[in-house]
């Protein structure tokens, strides 16, 4: 039986490959086109009907992903690694596992929808893009709807000990 359980749970386990973002296609959040904007998108893979969502912003992708309904499930979710891609017009070949990324929040580029989350696949990167651009470099695991909720780069303050702490631990990740 052992040899039978082994092969369907490694399959249960294996994550679905990201999907092409085709042109004509809507955000499953805001319903507005996905590609000609700029700044990196999301994808959402959903566990159990294999579903795919897209997202015209890695901004709209978490408000979608941090619902109630969302945020326990065990979706595979996409971003755009920006490191590999130019922010125009961000690459399909650049997405990356998103809850391995990490996050600028509160730079000064806009996205589709106006301010949105720059995801890199290294901390390092994400850390010379907020050097560049403003913003505070965030790991998925900390990503809060306060967040999404930075209307503004000045919105976001760097002179919260607490914050500077739980950033520091997110970034040895």
């Amino acid at each position: 039986m052992a040899g039978c359980s082994d092969p369907q749970k490694s399959a249960a386990t294996e994550k679905p490959a990201a999907v092409h973002i085709e042109d004509g296609e809507e955000c499953h959040v805001c319903g507005m086109a996905i590609t000609g904007f700029p700044g990196p998108k999301g994808e959402v893979i959903t566990e159990k009907r294999q579903q795919v969502h897209k997202f015209c912003s890695t901004r709209d992708m978490f408000s979608w992903v941090l619902q109630p309904e969302n945020i326990k499930r065990d979706h595979t979710l996409y971003v755009h690694d920006m490191a590999q891609s130019e922010w125009d017009s961000p690459l399909d070949t650049a997405l990356i596992d998103a809850r391995e990324a990490f996050y600028v929040i509160g730079s000064e580029r806009m996205g589709a929808m106006g301010p949105t989350l720059a995801s890199f696949a290294n901390s390092k990167a994400a850390e010379g893009f907020a050097a560049q651009f403003g913003g505070q470099v965030k790991a998925f695991a900390d990503i809060t709807m306060s967040d999404l909720n930075a209307a503004s780069p000045a919105a976001m303050d760097h002179g919260s000990v607490e914050q500077g702490s739980m950033n520091q631990g997110s970034m040895e990740r």
